[in-house]
């Protein structure tokens, strides 16, 4: 299923679903596994891209063997959902024994600023 969802410049969601939810998190890898534990990201993504209110989902390598994976979703109900089905199931299954320690998660609202495409995500 795809969303519908849209993001206004004041960062509501345009169907009345309240505002949009900006996530970070940070996977370390465990010593040795940067290269599978990307691969095992990699593989999740497209069971990501399929749920409802996904806007983005997008990894990025980053210093001290850590992937970044930024999100964006069209409301903290369609965020929630997401924690609690399938893909998130199957993205731990895929990365168990591949981080040193817990994944780190951090849950942004947006603060529109500036233009409506260079002020939020």
């Amino acid at each position: 299923m795809t969303s519908t969802t849209s993001t206004s410049t004041d960062g509501t969601g345009t169907d009345g679903s309240g505002k949009t939810v900006v996530v970070v998190a940070v996977f370390t890898a465990a010593p040795g596994r940067l290269d599978d534990l990307r691969a095992a990201l990699v593989e999740a993504v497209p069971g990501v891209h399929a749920e409802a209110g996904c806007e983005l989902y997008a990894l990025h390598d980053a210093p001290d063997d850590q992937i970044y994976l930024l999100e964006k979703w069209g409301s903290a109900a369609d965020l929630d959902a997401h924690g609690d089905g399938p893909a998130v199931a199957r993205l731990q299954q895929l990365t168990a024994g591949l981080t040193a320690g817990a994944v780190s998660v951090l849950r942004m609202t947006p603060v529109p600023a500036g233009s409506p495409e260079q002020g939020a995500l």
